[in-house]
């Protein structure tokens, strides 16, 4: 099998400029991204465990205050931190829970290899339901009613992971902002990509098994559909998005647009052999396909890739690992590997 050839059958639309693909993007399948808000704060609580990481690190609680007109909104996440001057690259993890460290966080190993890691739960910015009325999206949708073409709340998590970042702009000493990623599991590597698609200042977006609406192709698919995902999820997407439940060749974008829309910065794709609902494969056609909107491109053979192999000198990095749907130490080493190659 080529994947030339089998990207070929898939018949994706071309790609466009990058502010074309995101004004697509937002209006067909995320939603748009509310605005920046009008003022942040931020309030640290320093070395909330002493001796974190036997006292290699450090460990502060962050809360971001965010003034929005006349409301406000506020989120807590944590920093794991270096303090020997040294600034350093730095992940921005959008987090299924608000430990540290964490099963899908192997938090001191990070740390012991470099990096400073920021990270916060999801459902402490926007639950994971249809409930438009609490947390941040009460905020924007205080009736609880969306326009088709409003945030959902995949949109949401990534507005409260560019506020993060707007804390790490406040930390220039110690976090190289030159070397921000942001990255996430599942649906919140769905979020990891959008986040990185919309907000320039992240070197580096990095989705783990996110595929359906994710980092995997929906056209062609043997995985999760868009019929199957808006069954189960719907909002996560704008309202827009059911018109296209088995209407996939009538989209005016595929998945590859999402990856596209990171460039001329960076891109990886994780993916897990036996992760069928994924689709890996899809998954590495997107970043196939996206490659033509990068300097350095995607270098693979014209092959799917075989489990434990890594495709990572192009500007577009990927991987297949043994395994099932987790976001594994494995993944995080890759992920790695791929921020050393692109220093």
């Amino acid at each position: 099998m080529l994947l030339s050839d089998v990207l070929r059958e898939r018949n994706l639309p071309a790609l466009t400029d990058r502010e074309t693909m995101l004004e697509i993007l937002q209006r067909e399948i995320y939603g748009t991204l509310p605005p920046k808000p009008d003022k942040v704060t931020f309030d640290v609580e320093r070395d909330t465990i002493p001796r974190f990481c036997g006292g290699k690190t450090y460990l502060h609680r962050v809360t971001v205050h965010c003034t929005l007109g006349k409301k406000a909104f506020s989120f807590p996440f944590f920093a794991a931190m270096h303090d020997d001057g040294q600034c350093r690259p730095f992940f921005i993890h959008i987090n299924f829970r608000d430990c540290v460290p964490d099963r899908y966080m192997p938090t001191e190993e990070l740390t012991d290899n470099g990096y400073n890691v920021l990270s916060f739960c999801y459902t402490d910015v926007a639950s994971d339901d249809g409930d438009f009325t609490t947390g941040l999206a009460g905020v924007f949708f205080p009736d609880g009613k969306r326009k088709p073409t409003d945030a959902g709340k995949i949109a949401l998590w990534a507005w409260a992971a560019q506020r993060v970042m707007d804390w790490a702009e406040t930390q220039s000493d110690a976090l190289d902002m030159r070397r921000g990623i942001v990255c996430g599991h599942s649906r919140l590597g769905k979020t990891a990509l959008f986040t990185a698609a919309t907000d320039t200042r992240f070197a580096i977006g990095y989705s783990n098994d996110s595929g359906c609406s994710g980092a995997a192709l929906a056209r062609g698919t043997s995985g999760e559909t868009v019929r199957d995902i808006c069954r189960n999820f719907p909002f996560w997407f704008c309202e827009r998005y059911l018109q296209y439940v088995d209407n996939e060749p009538n989209m005016p974008f595929d998945q590859h647009f999402l990856i596209a829309s990171i460039a001329p910065r960076y891109a990886m794709v994780g993916s897990a052999a036996q992760d069928t609902w994924a689709d890996p494969l899809s998954e590495q056609l997107a970043c196939l396909a996206a490659a033509p909107a990068f300097p350095n491109g995607f270098v693979c053979p014209d092959r799917p890739a075989q489990p434990g192999e890594a495709f990572l000198s192009g500007d577009v990095g990927y991987h297949l690992r043994h395994g099932r749907h987790c976001f594994t130490r494995d993944d995080w080493h890759r992920l790695m590997q791929f921020v050393e190659l692109h220093r």
